[in-house]
């Protein structure tokens, strides 16, 4: 019932369709019980001598004595019947299954909805498998749940109409054939209790099925490289074996539970044949009667059946609901808090407050940063692998919110304004260039999806993209294939980069975005990136120290803590931790930062 509440929401907006599935269902059951009635005319009416029933007798009787024309008539009768109901059928069909379609599209946009408003936090913890599973595969269950409930309507009208026309014509056959239903009630108790396990674990199994492919997929090139196919293939293979074994096993109980309902119901049906004979014998019945009281038992077992049947497979669709709502339930760690305010266009001044921050399961990854840079100002962030760089600019775009101390944009704490108006005023071009697969217009576009060609155009010039992009074959309109396979990594990067300059925002965030670069390329790149960063609040992170280009400040940090920061020929003169990172990679050679920007820009610095 819970479930089943928060499901008829869906129906709401298509309440209409929902109506007129209910009227036909209605009509369907209407008409169903007038189906054995041809039968028992032709057998008391036309091949016996018994009057016609109390509503046809005064439309029939002035050709009661043309058993032929009766005959036509009736047969006629019965085929219209038929015809009607499975017409409506057809009809009530089309309106269930475009009802059934478009909840299952409205409940997998919110499922999806949903996934994108919650943490990274909660995604770094969960693998994105189970989250397809649960949005692609377990969203019909809502509209499942609902469609399971015509039938079961359905069912239960036929079942009364047809219990109440029985009890009328005999009794005592009426109630006999209830003798099954404590039969059934206990099988289906029964099924429901020790079901529910069974179904769960198939549903996980199902869903790791999906992470492995999704992961592989993913891991294509680490796969191949490592000539690791078989292994994966017999990997996927095994968990495979192991979900349809579940699933036959649940399969088999399901069978057995169908068995059980229908010997049930076929000894109800044979026990009501044996005394209906025995009423014939004693001259309490005629043979039409019978044959009508037999055509609606079976008729009542069948909807009895169908119940049952239904009842039992609805534990699948709860189970699946449940992988659905679990999700839908999750509440986004990150969220606009009450009274949050949005953001116009910021100035840039970004200030850490005694920040501390951990991810689950682990120390705190930044302890007691502090640090304050204003409007237009380039800071660098170097520091070991591992020491806390990316966490830190990950909080400026609230991926992530401190356990302790503030974050603050022109003053204002960022929970204080709305996340869509913050992250307005970011960038982030990333060492790894997310790309989608549409073509590279739409890329560059998706920094804003309102710009013009010309904007893109432009956009992709000050990213010194242009060129090599009319070289393509298609130009702005080749398609770039998975994350932009088609691309080199330069030339992917100078895309993420056009990408940035069109949504023009006034804070950066360059998270080693020349790292896996040749020197060359890199020399391009950091051109673009001088005039990306020109009037713009610019994080950069860096591990080759040769890529932070004229600093106002340089933060380094360890064991996630601000270890040294100030301007770059402080840090060189204190003979710090800065100062042994440079004379690392400069080789010993004690480069100074003139002498660095000039070998990056030649390629000759490693």
């Amino acid at each position: 019932m819970r479930h089943l509440i928060r499901v008829l929401r869906y129906v709401r907006p298509y309440g209409r369709l929902a109506a007129l599935s209910a009227f036909l269902t209605v009509v369907v059951a209407s008409l169903g019980l007038l189906a054995p009635w041809p039968l028992k005319i032709l057998f008391d009416s036309v091949l016996g001598d018994h009057p016609l029933p109390g509503p046809l007798d005064p439309l029939l009787s002035p050709i009661a004595g043309d058993a032929m024309l009766v005959l036509v008539l009736v047969v006629l009768g019965g085929f219209l019947i038929t015809v009607g109901e499975n017409l409506l059928g057809v009809w009530n069909s089309y309106a269930q299954t475009k009802l059934e379609q478009r909840i299952i599209l409205d409940f997998r946009t919110d499922l999806f909805a949903h996934a994108q408003r919650l943490s990274m936090a909660y995604h770094d913890q969960r693998r994105a498998g189970g989250l397809i599973f649960a949005i692609n595969h377990q969203a019909d269950s809502a509209a499942g749940l609902l469609m399971a409930l015509q039938p079961i309507v359905q069912s239960a009208l036929t079942l009364v109409g047809m219990f109440w026309i029985t009890y009328v014509i005999q009794p005592r056959l009426a109630l006999l054939s209830l003798i099954v239903v404590p039969f059934m009630y206990g099988a289906v108790a029964y099924y429901m209790r020790h079901i529910d396990a069974r179904v769960r674990d198939v549903k996980n199994l199902e869903g790791e099925s999906l992470s492995i492919v999704h992961e592989a997929v993913s891991m294509l090139r680490v796969i191949v490289a490592f000539g690791r196919e078989r292994y994966e293939q017999r990997r996927f293979r095994e968990h495979g074996e192991r979900a349809v074994d579940a699933r036959v096993g649940v399969t088999v109980r399901q069978t057995a539970f169908s068995l059980a309902i229908n010997t049930t119901t076929a000894a109800g049906a044979a026990l009501v044949l044996g005394f209906g004979v025995h009423e014939i014998l004693q001259g309490r019945m005629t043979s039409g009667e019978l044959l009508i009281v037999i055509a609606y038992v079976t008729s009542i077992y069948a909807p009895l059946e169908a119940i049952s049947t239904t009842i039992g497979s609805l534990k699948e669709r709860f189970v699946s609901l449940d992988i659905a709502f679990d999700l839908l339930d999750e509440e986004p760690e990150i969220a606009d808090s009450p009274g949050a305010r949005a953001i116009d266009q910021a100035r840039g001044e970004v200030a850490f407050e005694h920040v501390s921050f951990g991810y689950e399961g682990r120390t705190e990854t930044l302890k007691d940063v502090h640090f304050s840079v204003s409007t237009g100002s380039i800071v660098g962030i170097v520091g070991p692998t591992g020491a806390g760089k990316t966490t830190l600019v990950s909080l400026i775009s609230r991926f992530y919110d401190p356990h302790e101390g503030r974050v603050l944009l022109d003053g204002t704490d960022l929970r204080d304004l709305t996340l869509v108006s913050l992250r307005r005023q970011v960038s982030v071009v990333l060492q790894e260039p997310l790309l989608f697969s549409d073509t590279i217009r739409e890329n560059i576009r998706y920094g804003r999806l309102d710009a013009s060609d010309e904007e893109v155009i432009d956009a992709a010039k000050a990213a010194n993209a242009h060129d090599f992009i009319m070289s393509l074959p298609r130009r702005y309109s080749t398609a770039l294939g998975e994350r932009g396979a088609r691309l080199s990594g330069g030339e992917r990067q100078r895309i993420a980069i056009a990408r940035a300059f069109l949504k023009d925002a006034p804070i950066l965030i360059l998270d080693e975005p020349t790292s896996s670069i040749d020197s060359r390329t890199e020399a391009v790149i950091l051109d673009a990136l001088d005039r990306l960063m020109m009037g713009r609040t610019t994080f950069m992170i860096a591990h080759r120290l040769s890529t932070i280009r004229d600093p106002d400040l340089v933060l380094v940090i360890d064991d996630g803590r601000i270890v040294e920061q100030g301007p770059l020929d402080e840090l060189l003169r204190a003979g710090g931790l800065f100062s042994e990172l440079w004379e690392m990679q400069s080789g010993g050679r004690g480069a100074t930062p003139a002498d660095s920007t000039f070998a990056a820009i030649s390629g000759g610095l490693p």
